[in-house]
C-alpha cells in the first residue's frame, strides 16, 4: 500500500492549490484526479484551430487569484477582458465603474415607464459596489507574508480590516434572495427578471447585485483559462509534489485512514484533503471503527448533504463561424451578456418548470419543445468570443463562440432517461442559433463550420460534481455547509478525523476566487505545525 503524508482528491483548482502550498513546504503530497488532466471546470481546449473553455469563461481576481499566483512564484500573462452587455438591439461596453452610468441608460431605454424603479436598483449597485472596493481592494491576507513588510500590514491591511468588518455586517443585512429583494423595489416584472435571469436561483441579494462591479474585474490568460490550472501543476511537480491522474477514488476507511481506487489500489495518509464532489465523500465514506459518536456525526452530516441539491447548471452551445472577428468585435466585447427579449422569462424557468417536471408521467415530446421555444426566446445568454481576447483563439477570418445559458439539471436528466437525449441537445442548438440569428447575430445561421453543445449532465459526467452544478450548493433551499464570511475558516473542516474539505462545495455562495481560499485554508493547519516544529 502506497504511504503519503498527505494526500488531495480532487484536481480541481482548489486542490490543485491546496498542493501546491502542501508541496511547496516540502510535504510528501499525492494530488489525485479522476480525469486524464487536472482543472476541473478551469479548462481550455482546442478543436480545428477554434480555443475554447470547458467551463469558466473569464477570472474575477477577487483579491485572490492573482495575489495567489504571486505569492506562489507563478508569471501568468494576462489580458484585458471587457464585458459588454445587451438587451435586444440595446448593447453597452463595460470597461470601468464609470460605465455604470451606461447601464441606467440602457435599462431605462428598455424600460421607460421604470425610471424610478431603474434609479432605486442603480442606488442600490453603487452602494454595493463601494462595498466591493473594500472586499477586495486589497490581496487577501491569507496570500501575504507580513513578516517580509510589517509597515505594509500597518499601514494597510490595520485599516482596511476595520472597514472589512462594516462590509461583513452590510453583507449579512443582504443575505437574503434578489428576487425578493428586487420585488420590494421594482414594480415592472419584466424589469425584475431582465435582472435576476442572470443569476442562479435565489443568489443572495448582495452577491448578486455585485455583478456590474465584477464585470470590471475580470481578466483573460492568455492561451486561455486553462493557463492557471496548468501553471499551479506545474508549480506543484517542480516543488516535489505528486500528481495522479485517471484515478477514481471509490472508498475511504476514515478509521484505518486510506482510500482506495476503482481498480482496487490502496493508498494511506496520515491527511486527507478532499477537494471533490461533497456528497461523495459522504457516500463512500466508511464509519466502522471509529468511536459511535464520531461514526453518528459522520452519519448526521451524510444525511444533510445527501438530501441537499446542487445550484443551477448551464448549457452550453459551441459554435465555429466563417465570419471574421471584426463582424463580431463590431456588436460587443469578447465577454457578452445578452437578453434577445425584453419581456423577461416570468415564470418560465420556475413555476412552469416545476409543474413540467412534476407531471412528467403524462408529459410529452412536444409539451417540452414547445417549453423549450419561449425559454430559448426569453433567457440570458453568456457570450464568450475567445479570438476578440486573443487573435490567436482561431484561425484567420473565422470565430468561435461559446454560448451558455443557465438550465435546470432536473429537465435534462429526465429526458435522458426517457430516451431522447441526443434529440433534445440538437433541438436547443438549434433554437439557440435561431434566435440569436434573428436578433445580435445575423450571419450566425448561414456561416456555421460545425456545433456542438454540453449539458448539465456532461458537467457532472466530467468534474463529477452533484447536478452539474458549477458554484456549489443551491440557494433555494436550506445550505448544508458554511455560508458565512465571518466563519469561512470554518468551512474546511469535516467531522471525518483527519480530513478537511476544500473547493466549490465547502463554502456558498462559491466561485474560483472562493474555491482558491478554501484550498489555501484546507492545508493551513498542517502548515502552521510544520512550521512551528522547524522553529524548535
Amino acid at each position: 500500500m502506497e504511504r503519503h503524508e498527505v494526500i488531495v482528491v480532487g484536481g480541481g483548482i482548489a486542490g490543485l492549490t491546496a498542493t501546491a502550498y502542501l508541496a511547496r513546504e516540502g510535504f510528501d503530497v499525492l494530488l489525485m484526479e479522476k480525469n486524464e488532466r487536472c482543472g476541473g471546470l478551469i479548462n481550455t481546449f482546442v478543436k480545428e484551430g477554434f480555443r475554447f473553455e470547458g467551463g469558466v469563461r473569464a477570472l474575477e481576481s477577487a483579491g485572490i487569484i492573482l495575489p495567489m499566483l504571486k505569492d506562489l512564484g507563478i508569471a501568468l500573462e494576462t489580458l484585458e477582458n471587457p464585458v459588454s452587455v445587451g438587451i435586444a438591439d440595446h448593447v453597452i461596453q463595460v470597461r470601468s465603474q464609470a460605465n455604470l452610468h451606461d447601464y441606467e441608460v440602457l435599462l431605462k431605454s428598455c424600460y421607460p415607464e421604470s425610471v424610478e424603479d431603474v434609479d432605486r436598483v442603480i442606488a442600490t449597485i453603487k452602494r454595493i459596489m463601494k462595498d466591493m472596493q473594500v472586499l477586495y481592494g486589497v490581496s487577501n491576507p491569507l496570500f501575504n507574508d507580513f513578516r517580509s513588510d510589517m509597515a505594509y500590514f500597518v499601514k494597510v491591511y490595520i485599516p482596511w480590516f476595520f472597514k472589512f468588518l462594516i462590509t461583513l455586517l452590510n453583507i449579512s443585512r443582504m443575505r437574503g434572495p434578489v428576487e425578493e429583494f428586487l420585488d420590494g423595489i421594482v414594480r415592472q416584472r419584466a424589469l425584475r427578471d431582465i435582472i435576476s435571469q442572470h443569476f442562479f436561483k435565489g443568489t443572495p441579494t448582495f452577491f448578486a447585485m455585485s455583478y456590474f462591479y465584477l464585470y470590471t474585474d475580470y481578466f483573460y490568460p492568455k492561451g486561455g483559462v486553462g493557463q492557471i490550472a496548468a501553471s499551479v501543476q506545474d508549480k506543484i511537480l517542480t516543488s516535489g509534489g505528486q500528481i495522479k491522474t485517471a484515478t477514481e477514488i471509490t472508498t475511504v476507511n476514515a478509521a484505518e485512514k486510506w482510500i482506495s481506487d476503482s481498480s482496487g489500489n490502496r493508498y494511506a495518509y496520515e491527511n486527507l484533503i478532499w477537494a471533490a464532489d461533497l456528497k461523495t465523500l459522504y457516500r463512500i465514506t466508511e464509519t466502522a471503527g471509529l468511536p459511535p459518536e464520531v461514526a453518528g456525526e459522520i452519519q448526521t452530516h451524510r444525511q444533510k448533504l445527501l438530501v441537499a441539491h446542487g445550484a443551477d447548471s448551464v448549457l452550453t452551445l459551441y459554435a465555429a463561424v466563417d465570419t471574421p472577428p471584426e463582424t463580431f468585435r463590431e456588436l460587443s466585447n469578447g465577454h457578452f451578456f445578452y437578453t434577445p427579449s425584453k419581456q423577461g422569462l416570468g415564470e418560465i424557468h420556475r413555476s412552469e418548470l416545476k409543474t413540467l417536471l412534476e407531471n412528467w408521467a403524462t408529459v410529452t415530446k412536444a409539451d417540452v419543445l414547445a417549453w423549450l421555444d419561449r425559454f430559448c426566446q426569453l433567457t440570458t445568454y453568456e457570450i464568450s468570443i475567445p479570438v476578440l481576447k486573443e487573435p490567436a483563439a482561431a484561425p484567420e477570418g473565422k470565430t468561435g463562440l461559446i454560448i451558455s445559458t443557465l438550465f435546470e439539471y432536473e429537465l435534462v436528466k429526465r429526458v435522458y432517461e426517457s430516451g431522447w437525449y441526443d434529440e433534445f441537445r440538437q433541438e436547443v442548438e438549434q433554437r439557440m442559433i435561431d434566435v440569436l440569428t434573428a436578433s445580435i447575430y445575423p450571419m450566425l445561421r448561414e456561416n456555421l463550420l460545425f456545433k456542438f453543445s454540453t449539458t448539465p449532465l456532461t458537467i457532472e459526467k466530467m468534474v463529477a460534481s452533484s447536478e452539474g452544478a458549477i458554484v456549489g450548493w443551491s440557494f433555494e433551499a436550506p445550505i448544508p455547509v458554511t455560508s458565512s464570511m465571518l466563519k469561512i475558516n470554518d468551512t474546511v473542516k469535516t467531522p471525518i478525523p483527519h480530513v478537511t474539505q476544500a473547493g466549490q462545495w465547502a463554502y456558498s455562495p462559491t466561485g474560483v476566487p472562493t474555491a482558491i481560499l478554501t484550498g489555501r485554508l484546507a492545508p493551513d493547519k498542517l502548515i502552521r505545525e510544520r512550521k512551528a516544529r522547524a522553529r524548535k
